[in-house]
């Protein structure tokens, strides 16, 4: 009888074990923004664990991260961010070299190499410098000057960013290959349909003088063809120059059915007090994709979402 207890305890302890360790393998990682966590989500295998370090509500550009999520960093298998133009406050630690092996930065995906490569190049040519690679002189989230960080709301270069997670997935130890195989082909052929889909509805909009609080919106724009006529305010920490409002301000009186696209981590009452007796329509949309179901088809509702902003500006849909 004892032994038969026993036997039973051990084998219960193995299967306990067995449970952890299964546990212990799933693989980490750690994305900067909610955004990126939709594209992992797209892609990812069941058992890969995401956690996103800025929460709903919060700025990529000034954020402070908790120590539970460092903790998340030294644990992760790998770590996905758009870059040192855009997360500021990951800058510096990224780009060191705790965390530069197992870092991707999706802005510069040069840095991502095939999961087969035989050498130091990548399907591009490029030479791989490391993912912790940062370009000199792009120490802080520049609105003014350079290229605009907010690649993902471009849904081709959102699916660059895609093919760039499955590859650094699929070398993760233990990865289940052909099932990332299939979600990033699932993946591509929903955001297919999405674009089709996206460009018939906003074909109403092509005439609206679009203005937004800050330059995130430019991507998505210029992929779609839309106007956008006006900018509040290049920096988003900075209130804008006196010389910069008025010039927005005529725009605006001048713009045909001008619509300004607002965000909800901005403090309204600025954009008001400046817009007041202006005939001006307004939306609310979120690059930040706040409350959107972090599942496998998030990036396509988030795109859908965007679309349905914008067409909030059209006359029949306001209030």
């Amino acid at each position: 009888m004892f032994a038969k207890r026993f036997a039973g305890a051990a084998t219960l302890g193995l299967a306990t074990l067995l449970g952890s360790a299964s546990a212990l393998a799933a693989t980490q990682v750690v994305t900067s923004l909610k955004p990126i966590e939709l594209l992992v989500k797209a892609v990812a295998a069941d058992d890969v664990e995401i956690t996103t370090l800025v929460p709903p509500g919060s700025s990529p550009h000034n954020y402070t991260m908790k120590p539970s999520q460092r903790r998340a960093l030294e644990n992760a298998d790998a770590i996905f961010w758009v870059g040192p133009e855009m997360e500021t406050f990951l800058a510096r630690l990224l780009g060191g070299n705790e965390f530069g092996d197992r870092t991707y930065s999706l802005m510069h995906g040069e840095d991502v190499p095939e999961v087969d490569t035989d050498n130091d190049h990548d399907a591009h040519g490029h030479e791989d410098h490391g993912h912790g690679h940062q370009e000199e002189g792009h120490d802080a989230h520049d609105h003014g000057d350079g290229e605009d960080p907010h690649i993902w709301l471009d849904p081709a270069l959102a699916l660059d960013m895609a093919r760039d997670i499955h590859k650094v997935l699929s070398r993760q130890e233990g990865a289940e290959v052909e099932a990332l195989d299939a979600n990033l082909k699932q993946f591509e052929k929903n955001l297919s349909g999405a674009e089709r889909d996206i460009t018939t509805r906003l074909e109403p909009v092509a005439d609206i003088d679009l203005f937004t609080y800050h330059d995130a919106f430019t991507r998505f724009v210029e992929h779609y063809g839309l106007k956008l006529e006006g900018i509040l305010t290049l920096n988003p920490e900075l209130s804008p120059g006196a010389g910069h409002v008025a010039e927005v301000q005529e725009k605006l009186r001048t713009a045909n059915q001008p619509c300004l696209m607002t965000e909800p981590q901005f403090d309204r009452q600025w954009w008001r007090s400046i817009t007041e007796d202006l005939d001006i329509t307004f939306s609310t949309w979120d690059p930040l994709a706040t409350d959107v179901e972090p599942d496998r088809d998030g990036y396509i509702n988030f795109q859908q979402g965007l679309a349905d902003a914008v067409l909030q500006c059209l006359p029949e849909n306001t209030e």
